[in-house]
């Protein structure tokens, strides 16, 4: 593979970068936080890809000049893309707010903390179990 193969392809090689750094992420780390970044940076990485599908090489916006020869970009990319950046704002808002409130309510955003809070609440502390019968 050529230096000119390579970044030729650059934009795509961003993509599967990214990509990977969101999703590892998103599965290793404990923190809601943490994992919300990992998906606005998995996010991102969808972004580049469909605006970099979405180019032509020598090709203009779609604006009519009369010449027959033209050649255009698909705009239709780029659009879906504007709407995908509103809904990302939109969602990562709505997962901050729920964090808030997990912080409130278990006085921590770490999952394993919380998990073991909700086992203790469900389940009661470890000591009774041990004790009951079986």
């Amino acid at each position: 593979m050529a230096a000119s193969d390579f970044f030729g392809l650059f934009n795509y090689w961003i993509v599967i970068v990214l990509m990977m750094l969101g999703l590892y992420t998103v599965v290793s780390r404990g923190n809601l936080v943490k994992k919300i970044v990992g998906l606005n940076i998995f996010q991102t990485s969808v972004f580049i890809l469909y605006i970099s599908i979405g180019k032509i090489e020598g090709g203009t916006a779609p604006i009519l000049t009369g010449n027959p020869g033209e050649v255009y970009s698909n705009p239709l990319p780029h659009v879906l893309i504007l709407t995908a950046i509103v809904v990302g704002v939109a969602t990562t808002a709505l997962g901050l707010a729920l964090v808030v409130r997990i912080k409130m309510s278990y006085d921590s955003i770490e999952e394993d903390e919380i998990q073991a809070a909700d086992d203790e609440m469900e389940f009661g502390s470890g000591s009774e179990a041990k004790d009951a019968p079986q």
